[in-house]
């Protein structure tokens, strides 16, 4: 009989190991719950259209098919995945006009990152295209490493690397092929 209750022990014994162990793997899969947030946007908008006034002046208008926000994550910024176009308008209101196929704006350092079939083009007949292209919106900049192709009334020329004023007067390029003419 002795014997019986050592066989009986030992399957009781096993029954609370494994009872044990499944309770285990239920509170650890709680645990991994609450410690997981979602990466969720805090908004979303299809169509949208966003006026930008300072002092009353209209400085740019946003024109997008969607928008996605992510300001409640720790380094927040709007997403526009079906593209965007924008007109900024200079002090004497004359407009620069930006699209692209996809647009990231980052909240801080004020930074905006263009992607695919980037193009801009001023009312002066000037035109930048590009694959890629940033513009830091506290300085009104735009840069690239990338190629670039720029046409201007007075010639075409390509390049790589590029940085400008969103009114195209100042213009710096790294590596330019093409040709130019040059004011007198």
């Amino acid at each position: 009989m002795t014997f019986k209750k050592f066989k009986i022990g030992n399957f009781g014994l096993l029954l609370l190991i494994v009872t044990v162990l499944f309770s285990c793997e239920s509170n650890f899969k709680e645990v991994q719950k609450q410690n997981f947030s979602e990466f969720a946007p805090s908004g979303e908008a299809d169509d949208f259209n966003m006026k930008y006034t300072d002092s009353g002046k209209i400085k740019s208008i946003l024109i997008s098919p969607k928008m996605v926000d992510y300001a409640s994550v720790t380094y927040p910024f709007t997403e526009f995945p079906k593209g965007i176009n924008v007109t900024l308008f200079d002090s004497n209101y004359k407009k620069t006009f930006v699209t692209s196929n996809y647009a990231i704006s980052y909240k801080y350092p004020n930074l905006i990152d263009l992607q695919g079939n980037v193009i801009i083009k001023n009312e002066m007949g000037q035109v930048l295209e590009t694959s890629q292209l940033y513009f830091d919106q506290n300085n009104e900049w735009f840069y690239t490493e990338k190629k670039f192709k720029f046409t201007d009334p007075k010639g075409v020329s390509y390049g790589e690397g590029i940085d400008f004023s969103k009114d195209f007067k100042i213009v710096n390029s790294q590596s330019i092929t093409g040709e130019i003419e040059q004011a007198n």
